[in-house]
C-alpha cells in the first residue's frame, strides 16, 4: 500500500463524512473514468451495470464476477489518480466470499466498496422482482468486509433493497443494524418519496449514499439541496453509460443513413481529442525517450 494510496483514501473518507453531498460519477471502463476526471469529478464509481451492459451487452441481473470487477478496477486505477468506489454487488457469495472480494479489490485500487443484500444473483436496483437475504446474514458479510481490510480508510458501503421488498421502515432498521456492524457508508437503494428522501440522512450519524437512476425509481433533487439535507455521496451510477449510448446511437444512425461521417462536432469528438483524453502525447515523449522509434 503506498503513501498516496493510504492518503487518497484517507482525504476521500474525510470528503464524505462532511456529508456536502460529493457529487459522484459513475463509470464503466478505463476511457469513461479519464473523460470524468478530465471534465472535474472529484471521485468515480465503477458500476457493475454499467460493466455489465458495456462488456457483455447484457441487463444487470448478476452476470459479472469477481475476476471480472477486479480487472476493471486495476484498469481504472492504472488511468486515474480519483478516489474510485467499486460496486461488488453482493459480494460474489458468502461472508467468507467477501473477505475475499475486500482483499482483491482493495490490492485492485479501490477506496470504497459497495456490498448490497440482495439475494444471488441479484437484481438492477430499479428493477422488480428483488429479493433480499436476512439482516442477520448482511451484518455477517458486513463484519467480514471490515476485518478483511487492509487499510481502516478503505469505506464499506452498506446498500439495501429492503425498501422495495419490506417497506422504508424495514430497510432503515436494516441499516442501523449495518452500522453497528461497521459500514462506512449507507446506502438505502430506490427510495421512492421525496419525503423520505429529506429525512433520511437525519435518522443516521453514519453518512448515507443517494443514487440518482436517469429514468429509474428515485425521484431527482439537485445535489445542493441534498447536500443541505446531509447527504454524503451524490450518485448518478450511470448517467455516462446513458449518455454514450445516445452518443454512439446518434453518430451510427447517421454514418447509416449518409453513408459517410465527418468531424461532426454535435456527434463525434475531434480525433485530436480523442488522442490527448488516452495521453498520446506522454507515448510520443516516451518513444523519443527511450529510442523506441529509430529501432529496426
Amino acid at each position: 500500500m503506498t503513501a498516496s494510496s493510504s492518503q487518497r483514501k484517507s482525504t476521500f473518507r474525510q470528503q464524505v463524512q462532511a456529508r456536502q453531498g460529493l457529487l459522484v460519477a459513475g463509470v464503466f471502463n478505463a476511457l469513461s473514468a479519464r473523460i470524468a476526471a478530465d471534465i472535474g469529478f472529484e471521485a468515480l464509481y465503477l458500476s457493475g451495470a454499467g460493466v455489465t451492459n458495456m462488456a457483455l451487452g447484457l441487463p444487470d441481473l448478476g452476470f459479472v464476477g469477481l475476476d471480472e470487477i477486479a480487472v476493471h478496477t486495476a484498469r481504472v486505477r492504472d488511468t486515474v489518480e480519483l478516489p474510485l468506489i467499486v460496486d461488488a454487488d453482493t459480494g460474489f457469495g458468502n461472508a467468507l466470499n467477501v473477505r475475499h472480494t475486500v482483499r482483491t479489490l482493495e490490492r485492485s485500487g479501490a477506496d470504497a466498496i459497495q456490498f448490497e443484500d440482495q439475494v444471488l444473483p441479484k437484481k438492477c436496483g430499479h428493477f422488480c422482482g428483488k429479493e433480499v437475504i436476512s439482516a442477520a446474514e448482511m451484518v455477517g458479510k458486513l463484519q467480514a468486509a471490515v476485518d478483511a481490510r487492509e487499510d481502516r480508510n478503505l469505506q464499506i458501503i452498506a446498500r439495501t433493497d429492503a425498501c422495495a421488498v419490506e417497506g422504508i421502515q424495514a430497510a432503515i432498521e436494516r441499516a442501523h443494524r449495518y452500522v453497528e456492524a461497521g459500514a462506512d457508508i449507507l446506502f438505502i437503494e430506490a427510495t421512492e418519496s421525496i419525503e423520505d428522501i429529506r429525512r433520511l440522512p437525519g435518522l443516521f450519524d453514519t453518512p448515507n449514499l443517494i443514487n440518482i437512476v436517469i429514468g429509474g425509481k428515485t425521484p431527482t433533487l439537485p445535489r445542493n439541496e441534498l447536500g443541505e439535507l446531509g447527504y454524503g455521496i451524490v450518485l448518478y451510477a450511470n448517467a455516462g453509460l446513458q449518455s454514450a449510448t445516445l452518443g454512439m446511437q446518434r453518430a451510427l444512425t447517421s454514418l447509416l443513413q449518409n453513408g459517410r461521417l465527418d468531424e461532426d462536432l454535435t456527434l463525434v469528438v475531434p480525433f485530436a481529442e480523442r488522442q490527448r483524453l488516452v495521453n498520446k502525447a506522454l507515448f510520443d515523449e516516451l518513444e523519443y525517450r527511450y529510442g523506441v522509434a529509430g529501432q529496426a
